[in-house]
């Protein structure tokens, strides 16, 4: 039990520190409840840069952040990702928790976070090499448009992970209540009762790892001048 109490205060002291050095929410709302629904984010792209270019530095950025790619259309320019659990405290080579609060968060509860991106003009479809667009009719090609814009929209949604509780015998046996652990080793091996009961809660939106994926997208395709 002393060990369980020292790996407590570590856990207290590494939200305390994190808390210090000044992370804060981008809004004041945002700081009280920063995953809500809200649209997803957006980039607008320079007038060189092509659908392909932007969907392979998606692809890059996502990779590197270790999302595994569902999906990869390059016709309808869509990048989805599979569902990732929140990086915790000691994976310091992971960069998928933005912001005080997701890291906070994801150290106190099993999140997991789903990138979708699609590339698009700014009158509606995916665009072609050419800068042409599909229409809703006979899927037919459109001419290029001179005046359409490109443009990468960003949504990452989450997820929490909600557990029935184990009966547990005494107080002493606390750790046992969510997942089968020792007083010393905290598993998240689930009971098959707690697994038939288990479900993942929506949260809303992270629009800051949507903006921060944008960014580094953004930077991967300057390098690609």
């Amino acid at each position: 039990m002393q060990r369980a109490g020292i790996k407590t205060s570590f856990y207290m002291l590494l939200a305390g520190t994190m808390l210090a050095a000044g992370c804060r929410s981008q809004t004041s709302a945002s700081s009280v409840e920063p995953n809500v629904s809200s649209p997803p984010t957006r980039m607008l792209c320079e007038d060189r840069v092509t659908k392909a270019a932007v969907m392979q530095a998606a692809q890059d950025v996502l990779s590197r952040m270790y999302f595994p790619i569902e999906k990869f259309d390059v016709e309808y320019g869509i990048v989805r990702t599979r569902p990732l659990r929140g990086a915790q405290f000691f994976e310091f080579w992971r960069s998928d928790n933005a912001g005080c609060f997701n890291t906070v968060e994801a150290n106190t509860e099993t999140v997991r976070r789903t990138v979708e991106l699609r590339v698009k003009t700014d009158n509606g479809g995916p665009q072609t090499e050419d800068r042409g667009q599909r229409t809703k009719n006979g899927g037919v090609w459109s001419p290029p448009s001179p005046a359409s814009h490109l443009y990468v929209e960003c949504n990452v949604s989450v997820q929490r992970l909600t557990l029935p509780e184990n009966a547990v015998p005494s107080i002493s046996q606390m750790y046992r209540m969510h997942s089968q652990s020792t007083p010393t080793t905290q598993r998240l091996v689930v009971t098959p009762q707690q697994q038939q009961a288990m479900t993942w809660i929506e949260l809303g939106a992270d629009s800051q790892l949507e903006a921060e994926i944008l960014k580094r997208v953004e930077q991967r395709l300057k390098r690609l001048d």
